[in-house]
């Protein structure tokens, strides 16, 4: 059991380094989502702003877009509230994965704007700080269905070895 949980944790930082390089390279360098350097500071601090807008504006806009910066905000944030409680279990509140993803996220949007490399957006904030709330709930629901499936095989031996017994 040792083992197999010590793997897991391997095997969740490797994954969540290579999702970190990932999303710098998302958020900081991918041309096709214009990341490209500009003259010019790009920022919307109105809360809900763009989110109103591509929700109105939608067809205009054009659904896939609308999907890669509404969802994929969320999307993106997920596996850091899936995986960060896996890889550190003192990460395994609701408030601490929330408070980091809105902290990382702040962070991400600030590069951002002294960068000049795509946009500074309060939405993006709330989008990705609801990401890492739903990668948790996520890491929640699969954590509960593993114990308890695992607290239920045990139960079973115990019965099973007590039927023996007797």
């Amino acid at each position: 059991m040792k083992n197999a949980k010590k793997i897991i944790r391997i095997l969740s930082w490797f994954i969540f380094v290579i999702y970190l390089i990932a999303l710098v390279y998302f958020l900081f360098f991918s041309e096709q989502l214009g990341r490209v350097p500009s003259d010019e500071y790009k920022y919307s601090l109105v809360p809900f702003k763009e989110i109103r807008r591509y929700l109105r504006y939608g067809r205009a806009i054009g659904g896939y877009y609308v999907m890669l910066n509404l969802l994929g905000n969320i999307v993106c944030f997920m596996p850091f509230g899936f995986v960060l409680p896996v890889i550190s279990r003192n990460q395994r509140k609701f408030w601490k994965i929330t408070l980091l993803s809105f902290l990382t996220s702040l962070l991400v949007e600030l590069i951002q704007l002294v960068s000049k490399v795509g946009s500074c957006d309060v939405d993006d904030m709330l989008l990705n700080t609801l990401g890492g709330m739903t990668g948790y709930v996520l890491f929640r629901i699969f954590h509960r269905i593993l114990f308890c499936r695992k607290k239920e095989s045990r139960k079973q031996e115990t019965q099973k070895a007590g039927e023996k017994g007797q």
